[in-house]
């Protein structure tokens, strides 16, 4: 008896949609991505020391150091995110390999930004989407989270502490990048998007939308939607919930609502259905993609509403005869990779993702695997719109609170992309053939299904499923990692099991190089070179396609990417396994699965390139890598050889080297279906520059990959060429990094220089925020004829944004003397014990001396630097009463109205920790006092 498992879901792919309504914009999502102060290494806390100083650095809003609100940042770094650090400096011998020789270490980051009065009442949140590796985050002095993943997104309620109007509301994060979760290059920093989320109080939360559609015969289906609340008020709410379904043009297809009481304090869900009849489906060629509209009511007003993608589809896994999408069988023609990109690191740019999933799809592949941790919600609306079947991937294999927290996550953020069709638990691990591993994956298995039970769960494991406990007992599809002699073992002794291959191939090779040489570290491209536990591409590929109750593969890998030089050390950097290089260039298996996988046009393609100087009558290597019956061989018009197409190996020749033109011509039915040529090039003598795109949005987000190539007189690419080429930019935009997809290469991949590397480079250009017109990018070689590339920026809107606010010092924390009937003396000393006669008071509002005429406020403060140096100002706003302003114990200036007003005083130069003292004198019974904010300018 087979064994079935069918799944049936659509997605809601959540993004924010600001609702107008009374006037009362109730959700907004702005970037907190711009102007972020940035220090690199570790800036240790103060030593603690002393009655007072220990009992208030334990209070709430008393972080010390550059966690203090008041830290001097003015001359860190200023930048915007996403940011990863490491791929900024020198690969360096002494650093971790795995991570590609690039020292990580420890670094900070700040930013202040000002809140709306108007936006009192409202639900504010912090949402940060990816920090590498492990980070403490501070909101206003207050310790608000503490992240143990890189990959994790995590979101902080602010409202209770957040600051409004002239207040700076001041984020600090340390980042640990000492700490690594992989065997990778993982990058450094806050590599990925940060948000502040305004909302009402009762509200939709952050992932709090799934949409399980259900197809209930052949042309209807059924929307059950859940929508999780968060009612942030102390009372009660009678609300009323509404969901839409529309389509591409924003008609609305069909719709639902309910009634629900949100209790106070607390979350509630509610539940809807909608009803569908015959909608279009998404597939992998055609990824139609429908919006949900969900809309908050209360009091017959809305006050929240989210509008989220979807897509109807069904999947299906079967023991006998693999995968099925929408019915119709599908081998997973996929592949691994991590998520870092030439010249940015980790810190890849949206559009980037495009780019690169383009590719895939260029080669052939219908499925990735998120190797090995869940990626950007960016990465999966892309596959969404492009039509990628994607395995989400968990981090770290831990069933502890803290490790199924992350789990839980991954699933309620993703579990609504229809591209996404398994959840992975783990990679590798070394408890997978023991109870303990059967126990862990079990109780992982069982919180990923109360969250979605509409996709199944695997894990890829190398070993261990032959053992009498092991992971295999657990998941509801087993993966195999690198286990090709077991796959028909394992499905004559478990023929009800389903079973896919989760990483397979782990073959080298170097783009354009053609021979190997272990000394310099050097792997041809003809798909001979493989790891001692792994397979080449041909020989993976027949595995699969020969095996049907096999879902598929994913090879290791589709990119290259930084770290894990295998099978190499220093000084290699970089990965070889790719079937495109760190840039996106293709590698000979590139072509070599473009051949297998495609059917619906012609393949054909001929490596190496036919540049051998000094070689006249050595014999070449060719291959052809064709999807044709036969292919046939020409060499300078004499014909070398033909042979019938193997859809496995492909075809090679050993043709004695003349120079000229070697031409490739595929056959079909006996016409000719395809045709490939390479010729013998001369010296190179010009550049060519190729955009991906000839027109980028001037939002500050959008980036375009341009490659560079030399040309030989008669205008054609030199894949020989190893020249340095240097750029120069104008316009509103940037050069963020540079690559050549050589991985033995310790170049820099930022800055205006980079050499070919056989024949080829990238840089890849970013606009700034509000671009309009033209970037121009000029390259230039010794020698060569410049090249000139235009690409237009169009104006668009600006990507909403909290407003960036230089920093500037405030003085918020204040002791407050017993009012006095008496004059005091405003320089006295407090008692290092004394934590309870001088009470700790906010600057802002002024106080009622009903118990005498006179009180001292003091604070200390150290100025910034260019304070420190000379001098600047204090402005007391709205001060009340008679005043003398004290600092370190000299009289420095005397107010003498008792109204209220704003007041300023000069200070001199000084340096270190600063003492202020305001002696406040008013009428018994009076208010007075700091009633408004205080400021060093």
């Amino acid at each position: 008896m087979k064994l079935i498992i069918t799944f049936v879901f659509s997605v809601l792919s959540l993004t924010g949609f600001a609702q107008q309504n009374s006037s009362l914009n109730y959700r907004e999502k702005l970037s907190l991505d711009k102007g972020w102060r940035f220090h690199l290494g570790d800036i240790p806390f103060p030593e603690v020391k002393g009655h007072l100083e220990s009992y208030f650095n334990a209070k709430a809003g008393k972080a010390g150091g550059a966690a203090a609100t008041d830290y001097d940042d003015t001359n860190w770094r200023i930048l915007n995110l996403p940011h990863d650090w490491a791929i900024e400096g020198r690969i360096d011998s002494t650093a971790n390999l795995a991570q590609g020789y690039r020292k990580r270490g420890i670094g900070w980051y700040r930013r202040s930004f000002k809140i709306d009065p108007k936006d009192r009442g409202k639900n504010l949140e912090l949402q940060f989407d990816g920090i590498a590796t492990h980070c403490t985050v501070w909101l206003n002095g207050n310790v608000v989270h503490r992240n143990w993943s890189g990959y994790t997104s995590f979101y902080i309620d602010m409202t209770d502490m957040a600051k409004y109007g002239d207040e700076l509301n001041v984020i600090s994060i340390r980042v640990d990048a000492v700490d690594q979760e992989g065997w990778w290059y993982e990058g450094a920093g806050i590599y990925r998007h940060s948000w502040l989320v305004k909302r009402s109080p009762l509200h939709i939360i952050t992932d709090g939308v799934f949409a399980n559609p259900v197809k209930k015969n052949a042309s209807e289906w059924e929307i059950p939607v859940e929508i999780t609340l968060q009612n942030s008020r102390d009372f009660s709410s009678d609300a009323v919930i509404y969901a839409a379904l529309l389509d591409a043009k924003g008609n609305k297809i069909a719709d639902s609502e309910t009634s629900i009481k949100a209790a106070a304090m607390d979350k509630t869900i509610a539940n809807l259905s909608v009803k569908v009849n015959n909608p279009q489906l998404w597939s992998v060629d055609q990824p139609t993609l429908y919006k949900v509209q969900t809309v908050l009511k209360e009091k017959g007003q809305v006050i929240d509403t989210l509008t989220t993608t979807c897509g109807f589809r069904t999947i299906r896994f079967t023991a006998d005869s693999g995968f099925y999408l929408n019915d119709k069988p599908m081998k997973l023609q996929g592949v691994c990779n991590h998520q870092d990109h030439a010249g940015v690191g980790v810190a890849v740019p949206n559009s980037l993702w495009d780019f690169r999933l383009k590719k895939l799809k260029e080669m052939g592949a219908n499925a990735y695997r998120c190797a090995h941790n869940p990626p950007s919600a960016e990465f999966l609306n892309a596959c969404d719109r492009l039509g990628i079947l994607v395995m989400d991937e968990n981090r770290n294999f831990n069933s502890s609170p803290e490790y199924i927290s992350q789990l839980t996550w991954m699933v309620r953020r993703d579990r609504n992309h229809p591209s996404i069709i398994l959840w992975s638990v783990f990679n590798e691990e070394p408890m997978q053939g023991t109870e303990i591993g059967y126990r862990m994956v079990k109780r992982m298995s069982a919180e990923v299904k109360k969250l979605d039970t509409t996709r199944p769960v695997t894990a890829a494991a190398n070993g261990g499923l032959f053992e009498p406990v092991n992971v295999s007992q657990a998941v509801d599809v087993v993966g195999f990692n690198y286990q090709m002699n077991n796959y028909d073992r394992f499905h004559q002794e478990h023929p009800n099991m389903i079973l896919t291959s989760s990483e397979d191939a782990s073959a080298y090779m170097i783009r354009g190089n053609y021979t190997t040489d272990l000394a310099k570290h050097t792997l041809d491209a003809y798909d001979t070179q493989k790891a001692s536990w792994g397979a080449t591409h041909r020989e993976t590929w027949k595995t699969i396609a020969e095996r049907p109750y096999l879902l598929g593969c994913f090879i290791w890998t589709g990119f290259d990417y930084h770290g894990e030089p295998s099978p190499f050390d220093w000084p290699t950097a970089g990965s070889n396994f790719g079937t495109l290089d760190l840039c996106g260039f293709p590698k000979t298996a590139f072509y070599i699965h473009q051949a297998q996988w495609i059917k619906d046009k012609p393949i054909l393609q001929v490596v190496p390139h036919w540049n051998w100087e000094h070689a006249e009558g050595t014999p070449i290597k060719v291959m052809a890598m064709s999807n044709a019956e036969k292919v046939k061989l020409v060499l300078n018009g004499k014909v070398v050889g033909e042979q019938k197409v193997d859809k496995y190996e492909m075809n090679t020749w050993e043709v004695p080297y003349r120079a000229g033109k070697l031409e490739a011509v595929g056959y079909t039915n006996g016409k000719e279906v395809s045709h490939f040529t390479i010729e013998t090039t001369g010296k190179p003598t010009q550049i060519r520059l190729t955009p991906d795109r000839n027109r980028i949005n001037g939002d500050g987000w959008d980036a375009v990959p341009v490659t560079v190539e030399v040309l030989d007189s008669k205008g054609r690419p030199v894949q020989t060429a190893n020249l340095p080429i240097e750029f120069e930019l104008e316009g509103p935009a940037d050069i963020i990094g540079l690559g050549n997809g050589d991985p033995n290469s310790h170049e820099m991949e930022k800055g205006n220089k980079r050499s070919l590397f056989n024949g080829l480079a990238q840089v890849i250009l970013q606009s700034k925020e509000g671009g309009n017109g033209k970037l121009n990018l000029k390259a230039s070689s010794p020698g060569l004829k410049s090249a000139m590339l235009s690409i237009e920026i169009q104006p668009t809107e600006d990507i909403p944004s909290v407003e960036v606010i230089k920093p500037y010092l405030l003085l918020d924390k204040w002791l407050l003397s017993p009012i006095s009937k008496v004059k005091p003396d405003p320089n006295k000393e407090i008692e290092g014990n004394d934590m309870n006669s001088w009470q700790p008071v906010p600057a802002g509002q002024s106080r009622t001396f009903s118990d005498g005429s006179f009180a001292v406020f003091r604070s200390s403060f150290t100025p910034y630097l260019a304070q420190q140096e000379s001098g600047g100002k204090i402005m007391f706003k709205n001060l009340k009463g008679k005043a003398e302003i004290w600092l370190d114990k000299k009289l420095l200036a005397v107010k003498k109205e008792e109204a209220q007003n704003d007041f300023s005083v000069q200070i001199p130069a000084g340096k270190g920790k600063r003492e202020l003292s305001v002696l406040i004198e008013t009428i018994p019974g009076n208010t007075a006092g700091l009633g408004g904010l205080v400021i060093i300018e």
